[in-house]
This record gives structure tokens, C-alpha cells and sequence, in this order.
């Protein structure tokens, strides 16, 4: 028995440091804040607009602000809160920040730029070919700030989001219609025809 005494505190650190592995650690994960909408980000059509997102946490989150005024959460989850409010932009810029707060205190801010954007993008067509009922149309749409859709006969392309962005498409019939639309939402149409 005195043996064995002996042996046991030579095991009390080791048990300790396993078990104490299972101990709840402190929440240290700041809430994670997304805007979802509008599509261009912080860019729309008009001085006011809606901002929708969420805020992401793992204990869940209780408090959300705007330019250091509370919003409602909407209903559902607090893991995964949603809010939609609106802005008003003075000029052509500003900025909105969006701060979150969880249940351990846990605080993350997002600062939003905002920008007013009511320039539609231009449209160009650099190349026309018809072959039969076949037409081949090359192009170019270009913004100031982003080009984010571009379709053919209503059709949409598969193209990478930028302030310049080519494309070429086939279609058929005896013109094109042509469509780029910006991340504010505007539009420019053009008819591609020989």
C-alpha cells in the first residue's frame, strides 16, 4: 500500500492535464458579419437602398448595430441572424458600419463603403457575323464599376465580373439583342444587326 501511494501522486499531474483537456474553454470567436445584398455590395441605383445579411456566430448573436444604432434581428436562429435595413447616402459615397455582438462579448465591425452608381454600362460590339441563320457576335461592356451580367437574346453568359469584360456568343435569327447590367442594377441594351 505505501508502495502504491507514492504512484498515484506521481499520476495526479498527468490525470489532471487529461482531464483538465476536457474543460470547457473560453468563446473567442467574433462574430462573422456578410452582406448578401445589394449585389455589387455597397453599390445601388439610388441614394437610398436596402442592405441585407446576416451574422454568423457559434454561441449566437445578440446584439447587432448600424452606425452604432441597434436593429431588429429577424426571426429564426441567433447562430445565424439575418437584418435588413435601409441606408440613405449623402453625395456619391459614404460608408456604413455594421457591428455585431454575441453572447460572450465577442464584438466584429464591418465597415461597408456605399456608392451611388447611376451610370449604366456601355455596350460594344466589335465583330457581327451571320452565316445562314447563324450569327456570331463579339463585344466589349465596360462600367465604372463593375459589369456583372451580360446576355445575348436573353440568354446569359458565363463571364468573370469586372469593370471591363469581353464576350462572344452565337445565336441565331437575323439580329442579337445584347443586355449588360452593373452591380447598382442598371442596364444598357443594344441590338447587334448587319
Amino acid at each position: 500500500m505505501r508502495r502504491a501511494f507514492p504512484a498515484l501522486l506521481l499520476l495526479a499531474p498527468l490525470l489532471g492535464a487529461l482531464l483538465g483537456g476536457c474543460a470547457r474553454t473560453a468563446d473567442t470567436f467574433k462574430p462573422r458579419i456578410v452582406v448578401t445584398s445589394p449585389d455589387g455590395g455597397g453599390v445601388g441605383r439610388a441614394r437610398d437602398f436596402t442592405v441585407k445579411g446576416y451574422a454568423l456566430d457559434d454561441q449566437g448573436v445578440t446584439r447587432i448595430t448600424v452606425d452604432g444604432k441597434a436593429i431588429p434581428i429577424q426571426p429564426g436562429s441567433r447562430k445565424i441572424a439575418n437584418f435588413t435595413f435601409q441606408t440613405r447616402v449623402q453625395g456619391a459615397r459614404g460608408e456604413v458600419t455594421i457591428g455585431a455582438l454575441d453572447a460572450a462579448g465577442n464584438k466584429s465591425v464591418l465597415v461597408l463603403p456605399v456608392t451611388v452608381d447611376a451610370a449604366p454600362p456601355t455596350l460594344r460590339v466589335t465583330r457581327f457575323e451571320r452565316s445562314g441563320n447563324v450569327i456570331r457576335v463579339t463585344g466589349v461592356a465596360t462600367d465604372n464599376n463593375r459589369v456583372v451580367q451580360v446576355l445575348v437574346d436573353g440568354n446569359r453568359l458565363n463571364i468573370t465580373s469586372g469593370s471591363r469584360v469581353d464576350f462572344y456568343a452565337e445565336t441565331s435569327g437575323i439580329y442579337a439583342d445584347l443586355q449588360a447590367i452593373d452591380g447598382a442594377g442598371n442596364v444598357t441594351r443594344l441590338r447587334a444587326q448587319r
